[in-house]
């Protein structure tokens, strides 16, 4: 599959403009300092006035660390998605929400999955911590306990995780960042945050159809790797003990 950019009607574009703008605005002093600086290295080919073509933000991505957009028509087999992580690939849907849905969609759309995901694929820490997940997704994907706990470790960081930074917590998954609601939520109202401990996560479940409530919070991007690397050796124990 492949962007059609010529079949973006005028309301498409518009969309992408009012939801990029809103967040550009929203964002400063809520996200960690690190997505907007990555926001703003990829500004040429990712910015609110339009919609962006795959192919450039795929020279930018290849050049940085390696990695590129993979066109998908939507949510796809958590294999296939695994497989696509381990290959520095993310995939990415083409459509956008319409005017009517700017506030709430049920399944992520392109706005979503560029405008959250792929600025800090330019961060090298963070990028390959997302290529080790999907590494160990493929590599005990015939276990489904440990699938289950690979998916809960990606909820809890990619999509909705926390960031310290001088005693405040920051925003860098891509679930928060891709929201006004979810960053003014995550700012505003009563949460609960807990420190981050990997082996914790993979045994925390969460509900996709309900706000979040609680989040875990690292330290630094560098401790998203270091903590991935440990844990396969956990899980390695883990298959030989239940096998």
């Amino acid at each position: 599959m492949q962007q059609n950019y010529d079949a973006y009607t005028s309301e498409d574009q518009e969309v992408w403009k009012i939801l990029s703008r809103r967040q550009i605005e929203n964002l400063p002093g809520k996200a960690h300092p690190e997505y907007m600086s990555c926001l703003k290295e990829m500004q040429d080919v990712l910015n609110e006035r339009a919609i962006p073509k795959f192919e450039e933000l795929n020279e930018v991505l290849l050049a940085k660390h390696g990695w590129s957009i993979t066109v998908v028509p939507g949510l796809i087999p958590v294999e296939d998605f695994f497989q696509l992580l381990k290959d520095r690939k993310f995939s990415a849907s083409t459509w956008l929400r319409k005017m009517s849905e700017l506030d709430y969609l049920e399944e992520p759309d392109m706005f979503h999955d560029i405008f959250g995901h792929i600025p800090l694929l330019m961060n090298e820490a963070y990028a390959d911590f997302v290529q080790k997940l999907g590494a160990l997704g493929v590599k005990f994907i015939d276990d489904p306990k440990i699938v289950k706990q690979l998916q809960r470790l990606y909820w809890f960081t990619i999509e909705f995780g926390l960031i310290k930074e001088q005693n405040k917590s920051l925003i860098y998954g891509a679930g928060i960042i891709s929201s006004s609601g979810e960053t003014d939520h995550v700012m505003n109202d009563n949460i609960s945050i807990k420190e981050y401990n990997i082996y914790d996560i993979i045994e925390q479940d969460f509900i996709t159809s309900e706000i979040q409530t609680l989040y875990f919070e690292i330290n630094d991007f560098e401790q998203l790797f270091s903590s991935i690397e440990g844990l396969e050796e956990s899980l390695l124990e883990l298959k030989s003990e239940t096998a």
